[in-house]
């Protein structure tokens, strides 16, 4: 349902994005997974006819963004990151404007938003400008899909949200995807990586791995450490002198500690700590996470990926 590839795009000595290639099948849920500036809403606007690359090609459902931009249109639904709503209108009124501007009606296609718009629908004549921002997001994501679409690009959704909102509205989207659309959706949010059929992680305009968030953490390929200490600061200092370490970083309350694979055991980096006078020490194997990934590919040699 979406392809691109190669594509290119500067903002004057900027690199937004340098030659992406990815595809997403047809009604897949795909995470596209960074931080802000990573180029994230650069793809999405060219995906959506606006903004034009520099080079390379994208299609939505075989169309492609430039020559068929108008068709384009038709087939997707587009949630921007910042709320783009008429804040002077209701919420009914602003789902009423959408639907008519594509030629429909609210009771025609309710089927698609029942669930969320019933959420809102006790606040209809309340002004859209004056909704909490989980009730915006809803209000926002009912108008992208008001008139039926094939394809939904949602630019960072949950961003700005409270945790029971992000929760809600995860599960909203996999009822989408459970009815056929095809849901691209970019996050700077690694928790919610997991939510997704496939992910994309980008960072500086390049994608650094493309897979399933099971294969992608199941294949990461050191050895990763939790280390429990309450000198957090102190011990990082200390682990980044052992010998041939990849990286440490914290992690709320504890260190993930990334060595060579079998090179070392928790006994063997315990006995380390000891010796440079750490000695309130926990050293646990770990399983990778998204953000473990994450941090690791943004780190290796860029000739590497």
């Amino acid at each position: 349902m979406i392809e691109v590839k190669d594509i290119h795009k500067k903002y004057g000595d900027i690199t937004a994005l340098e030659k992406v290639s990815l595809s997403v099948k047809q009604g897949e849920l795909f995470g596209l997974i960074g931080p802000d500036g990573a180029g994230k809403t650069s793809l999405m606007r060219i995906l959506m006819s606006l903004l034009l690359p520099d080079g390379g090609s994208a299609s939505m459902n075989g169309l492609d963004v430039v020559a068929d931009y108008k068709k384009i249109r038709l087939i997707t639904g587009y949630m921007p990151g910042r709320f783009s709503l008429y804040p002077d209108l209701t919420v009914e009124e602003n789902l009423k404007f959408f639907a008519t501007v594509f030629g429909t009606t609210i009771q025609e296609n309710y089927h698609l938003i029942k669930d969320i718009y019933q959420q809102i629908e006790p606040f209809k004549t309340r002004r859209a400008g004056k909704l909490s921002g989980g009730m915006k997001q809803k209000l926002a994501l009912s108008c992208a899909l008001i008139h039926k679409p094939e394809i939904l690009i949602l630019d960072e959704p949950t961003t700005g949200v409270d945790a029971v909102s992000r929760k809600e509205f995860w599960e909203m989207l996999k009822r989408l995807k459970d009815m056929g659309i095809t849901i691209l959706v970019s996050t700077p949010y690694m928790d919610e990586a997991s939510m997704c059929d496939r992910i994309a992680l980008i960072q500086q305009g390049t994608l650094m791995s493309v897979e399933t968030p099971v294969m992608m953490t199941r294949s990461f390929p050191e050895d990763l450490w939790t280390v429990k200490t309450p000198k957090i600061y102190n011990t990082s200092r200390i682990l980044e002198n052992l010998p041939r370490m990849i990286s440490v970083n914290s992690f709320g309350q504890v260190l993930h500690l990334v060595t060579p694979k079998g090179m070392y055991n928790s006994d063997s980096i315990g006995q380390f700590l000891k010796q440079k006078g750490e000695l309130q020490i926990a050293v646990e194997p770990a399983e990778a996470t998204i953000e473990d990934i994450f941090i690791y590919l943004m780190n290796k040699p860029k000739e590497k990926l």
